[in-house]
């Protein structure tokens, strides 16, 4: 049976997680989780899984809980609250499913700790791939990646050489906004903007795929994932999704993998891995049924995010720290109305306009530029 340390254990990514462990009770059982903000959540996944350790947000919500819950259970709170999941001593693997650069530092600790690391946090490697790629070298540790594009391509290269790889094409959705024009995104509200067409996902990633931000972070993710230099990365809005992503080798074969939109398959086959499970309930292919599928160019002009996130990834160093606490500090606030849904790419722009890059930053560093990044853009917003 394999241990799994879950971080993030309330949300989409996490929820789906949970049930490839209910749907296989004899293969995994969920050692330790953190949850955020969804207490009654987290108390019927303690109610139902019964792990030994759990890491609340906050120390009011820690001292609830405490008191709540009598019995072999240990509560922790807080950044060091995630550590200690992350490093759980009787896990096999960490499920990095939290959102944002809060997952950075429990990466880093549970790949110290040889942890097998699935990794479905973006920022981790986007705002650090140099740090987290060096450790997990340096520690012999795995990284899975959960992502359906990276999965996808993680998939098509098994029992491939590397060096045969011309590039990798993600494939992108196009997100809820794909058939608007740049003029008609002036006025959209944030229910139209979280009204995904094809996967359920936490408010802040949908946003980001209606902005296209979500597969400028993977791209990055890539960049680190599969050791591939920018130009050997394209995107391609397929608005069905269900080819997850594409390798093409240097003989001109292309292989891709297929499925419907089913982000348990991804999370199954990092917790698997090199082995497949059954999946239970899962909704098969039939291309018989699907009949046509679509492909556009992606056009920078229409989507500015992901052509930041060339630009960043490029240039490196704290760039990409840049662009990814910018755009989480503005995606922020245009869930809480403060802004229009076009002025979180504005706010990106001025953040990386703004900035000197430092070249190979420390963990320090990058926490600093974090910091001062969403600081800048508080501003900014509060200055509209």
């Amino acid at each position: 049976m394999k241990i799994v340390s879950l971080l993030g254990a309330t949300g989409s990514i996490g929820n789906q997680t949970l049930d490839v462990i209910k749907n296989h009770p004899t293969d995994f059982k969920l050692g330790a989780m953190s949850v955020g903000n969804n207490l009654d959540s987290a108390r019927q996944i303690i109610h139902q899984f019964s792990p030994k350790l759990v890491s609340l947000k906050t120390k009011d919500a820690y001292e609830k809980f405490k008191s709540e819950f009598v019995g072999d259970i240990q509560f922790v709170y807080g950044e060091e609250g995630l550590n200690e999941v992350a490093t759980y001593p009787e896990s096999h693997v960490l499920l990095n499913a939290v959102v944002g650069s809060v997952g950075l530092a429990p990466t880093l600790k549970a790949i110290e700790a040889k942890k097998t690391i699935a990794l479905a946090n973006k920022e981790t490697l986007v705002t650090a791939g140099h740090l987290v790629m060096e450790a997990a070298r340096k520690h012999e540790v795995k990284l899975l990646p959960v992502d359906s594009e990276h999965s996808a391509i993680f998939q098509c290269l098994q029992g491939e050489n590397p060096k045969g790889v011309e590039k990798i094409i993600l494939t992108a959705s196009g997100g809820s906004f794909r058939d608007k024009t740049r003029n008609e995104l002036k006025d959209v509200s944030v229910k139209e903007a979280l009204n995904h067409p094809n996967w359920s996902m936490g408010p802040k990633i949908t946003i980001d795929s209606a902005t296209m931000m979500n597969k400028g972070l993977e791209v990055i993710e890539a960049h680190w994932l599969f050791n591939l230099p920018y130009d050997k990365i394209d995107v391609l809005l397929h608005r069905e999704s269900i080819i997850h992503s594409l390798v093409e080798f240097k003989d001109s074969s292309v292989i891709a993998q297929l499925g419907t939109p089913d982000m348990r398959v991804p999370i199954q086959y990092a917790l698997t891995y090199p082995n497949r499970l059954e999946l239970p309930f899962a909704t098969r292919l039939n291309l018989s049924q699907v009949g046509l599928l679509h492909f556009n160019a992606v056009d920078f002009n229409r989507y500015r995010s992901l052509h930041y996130s060339y630009t960043a990834g490029k240039q490196g160093g704290t760039l990409p720290t840049v662009l990814n606490a910018a755009n989480e500090q503005a995606v922020s606030a245009f869930l809480d109305g403060k802004i229009s849904f076009l002025t979180i790419e504005n706010l990106i722009e001025q953040a990386l306009e703004k900035h000197s890059i430092i070249s190979n930053p420390n963990l320090e560093t990058i926490k600093q530029v974090d910091t001062q990044t969403r600081e800048y853009v508080s501003h900014l917003v509060n200055s509209l």
